[in-house]
């Protein structure tokens, strides 16, 4: 696993997004994949808002994707094996590379087909407490055509990473603008922040 943790952490120092190729592993991403859908099909989704607690509003023409928040307090297998790994992620990464990271918080992510998120930064005005922001994805079989590609804009240009199923996509929350191209096909994902403070 730490394999894995290195890969993302060496490629976010050098290009300022890490990316890790089967982070999740493909058990692992299959079945939290499953209990998204589950859960979906359960009504146990609703809309995302923009902003924190302070200022929150929903707007879908500039989100239209819909969300479920991961807690430990479900006492779900699956949602503990996925805190369990990011228990060790942040552990490794505050060991290799001093981050002070005290927490995170992390929901499901759907993007029905013709869903997208316009351009925006992840950090609020109002609460520095978001240092880094992951994204997890749960796509098998995802295609070209299938759009909903993650546009990441770095002073000089913009990369886009396709949402493949076990990639995990790794960057500091107040630095990096980024958007959710239109998807045509569900997009699934399990998206957070790591936390300072």
């Amino acid at each position: 696993m730490h394999e894995q943790f290195d890969c993302l952490i060496d490629s976010f120092i050098a290009d300022k997004v890490g990316l890790s190729e089967d982070f999740l592993g493909e058990q692992l991403a299959a079945q939290l994949k499953a209990h998204l859908i589950e859960l979906h099909v359960g009504q146990q989704f609703h809309s995302a808002g923009i902003g924190n607690q302070e200022v929150h509003h929903q707007d879908q023409s500039t989100r239209g994707d819909q969300i479920y928040w991961l807690d430990r307090q479900h006492k779900h297998p699956l949602e503990n094996s996925f805190f369990e790994l990011m228990d060790r992620f942040v552990l490794y990464l505050n060991q290799s590379c001093y981050t002070g990271i005290s927490g995170y918080e992390f929901h499901y992510a759907l993007y029905e087909k013709g869903s997208f998120y316009k351009r925006h930064l992840d950090q609020f005005r109002s609460d520095k407490s978001r240092a880094f922001s992951m994204i997890l994805y749960l796509n098998e079989n995802w295609l070209p055509e299938d759009g909903g590609e993650l546009c990441i804009y770095h002073s000089d240009r913009v990369q886009t990473i396709a949402p493949l199923s076990g990639q995990c996509v790794f960057f500091k929350s107040s630095e990096l603008e980024h958007e959710v191209l239109l998807t045509q096909a569900p997009r699934m994902s399990i998206t957070g922040w790591l936390k300072v403070g």
